[in-house]
């Protein structure tokens, strides 16, 4: 088996090393970036025979025809808006493919493609990383396990295990991600209808019991839930979704939207620069580089099972591994993707084909086996009562 990785970055880099060091199926892992330095370095770091690399650009699909041509599925790593085209470029090679997603508006151009990749019987799976990815999975596994769902709540986010202030932040991979995330608005299901917000609001605090996360904050930002939203819309009564952070940071990042910073509009005649571009070059300058970090996860469903009230709970925390100097980000991203990429190469679990998200293609137990197997440790609870999100602790009353 062959599978092909479309950049070099942080999480490219990432499920190349992880399919190199654990998947005796593959035999070859081949990587695709422009960046010459990028490439050498995974080559430095991985000792694998099955490593191959090629330096193109992701937009020569002339050349990337051929290379991905015989892959068992293609892996996209890079900016989202290149999506799309790689999509179709493998569904013309019959090949299979999977990407981060995290763009709603990408997304919905790669499910166009479902009619053409049944006909080709090839998938198209966007939306394969943490968020969205794992957690769509961990929810709509609680919700199978219960007779019915009434609520779902969703909160994960990467946090540096030695915050500095002002912003108590660092950047994971993706600065551009970040202010989308933070300026456009959050989707939910509030009282059965779904609705938008604004990103940054809803602020609430949020405790687990491993230090020093006791005090934490959650607030809402876009592309958490993706489709997830309509896929429940008439399922359940609430559904929101809610990025981890320390305390204080929704305070200064609303500060700074506020201002205008994110906006993505020229800031004279003279120049082509937006505001967003000036903000995006100051924050990987201050915020960017090598951190140690966390990455927290709590999925809550809150139900009915023989008619009595249930909640289930799947938390993790994932911390920096010091031995690999890998963040705990890269490896919360990059595993979820991996296991996508290799059950839509073997074929023998997901048949058929399509353009769909991973929670409505991949069986999601074989899904969560898998990714547990490679190192995310997920908790699973189940208490029969309503829980609270934010401490776990009962609700009070009958009714979620």
């Amino acid at each position: 088996m062959t599978i092909t990785v479309i950049g070099a970055g942080s999480i490219g880099a990432a499920v190349v090393r992880e399919l190199c060091k654990r998947s005796n199926e593959v035999d070859q892992v081949q990587v695709c970036d422009t960046r010459s330095r990028a490439l050498q370095r995974l080559h430095d770091q991985v000792d694998s025979q099955s490593l191959r690399s090629f330096q193109v650009d992701a937009r020569d699909m002339n050349v990337l025809s051929q290379i991905v041509e015989g892959s068992g599925c293609v892996v996209s790593c890079v900016p989202a808006e290149l999506n799309p085209d790689l999509a179709q470029l493998c569904l013309d090679a019959g090949v299979h493919f999977c990407d981060l997603g995290g763009n709603d508006q990408v997304v919905q151009q790669e499910l166009a493609l479902s009619e053409q990749a049944r006909e080709q019987s090839v998938w198209i799976v966007p939306n394969c990383g943490l968020a969205p990815g794992l957690i769509n999975v961990l929810c709509l596994r609680a919700i199978d396990q219960l007779d019915r769902a009434d609520a779902a709540h969703l909160r994960v986010g990467d946090v540096p295990l030695d915050p500095d202030p002002p912003f108590n932040f660092r950047i994971s991979w993706s600065a551009e991600r970040i202010i989308e995330d933070y300026t456009n608005p959050a989707k939910l299901i509030e009282d059965g209808t779904i609705m938008e917000v604004e990103s940054l609001s809803r602020d609430e605090a949020i405790c687990f019991d491993e230090e020093p996360f006791q005090e934490m904050e959650a607030f809402c930002t876009q592309g958490g839930l993706s489709t997830l939203t309509d896929t429940l819309d008439g399922t359940v009564e609430t559904l929101d979704h809610k990025t981890i952070r320390w305390p204080g940071h929704a305070q200064q990042m609303r500060f700074v939207m506020g201002l205008g910073l994110g906006e993505d509009r020229k800031i004279g005649v003279r120049t082509h620069l937006t505001y967003r571009d000036i903000l995006i070059r100051r924050m990987r300058d201050r915020l960017g580089g090598d951190y140690e970090d966390a990455v927290l996860l709590r999925v809550l469903v809150r139900g009915e099972q023989n008619g009595r009230p249930a909640t289930i709970v799947y938390e993790m925390i994932e911390r920096y591994d010091e031995s690999t100097h890998q963040t705990a980000m890269m490896r919360c991203t990059a595993i979820p993707t991996i296991v996508v990429a290799l059950l839509l190469a073997r074929e023998e679990s997901v048949s058929g084909g399509g353009a769909d998200v991973p929670e409505n293609v991949l069986p999601r137990d074989h899904f969560l086996d898998e990714v547990t197997d490679r190192g995310l440790e997920i908790r699973h609870e189940w208490h029969d009562d309503f829980r609270d999100v934010t401490t776990k602790q009962p609700l009070e009353g009958e009714h979620a």
